[in-house]
């Protein structure tokens, strides 16, 4: 399992990232967001920029958080893959669903 996806199974990391996928934050931005502890969210964060899910950079007194570009692409190329297989499946199904509904149509027109 790789950084991020090990990042992402928290669902507090999960919502930091929601929220920047709107736009950049600082620390005590991310952290009034929660009813955590500075600390806490502050872990979190490190686990986030350690994954190389989210980048920091200084400003001033403040560390201003922003997604990775690119970080997520192995997720979403996951995701991809399992919507293309179940949408296959999905579609079989219709097919299936479709035949036998005809099948019962052109049964009851035999009676």
């Amino acid at each position: 399992m790789s950084g991020t996806w090990e990042a992402l199974t928290d669902p507090t990391r999960r919502t930091i990232v929601e929220h920047l996928a709107r736009g950049e934050l600082t620390a005590g931005e991310v952290a009034a967001l929660f009813d955590a502890s500075r600390p806490g969210i502050s872990r979190h964060l490190r686990v986030l920029r350690e994954a190389g899910v989210v980048e920091a950079e200084a400003a001033g007194q403040r560390r201003v958080y922003r997604l990775t570009p690119g970080a997520l692409d192995e997720v979403e190329q996951w995701c991809r893959e399992v919507r293309s297989f179940w949408g296959q499946r999905l579609d079989a199904l219709d097919t299936e669903i479709a035949r036998g509904a005809r099948a019962r149509r052109q049964g009851q027109g035999h009676r």
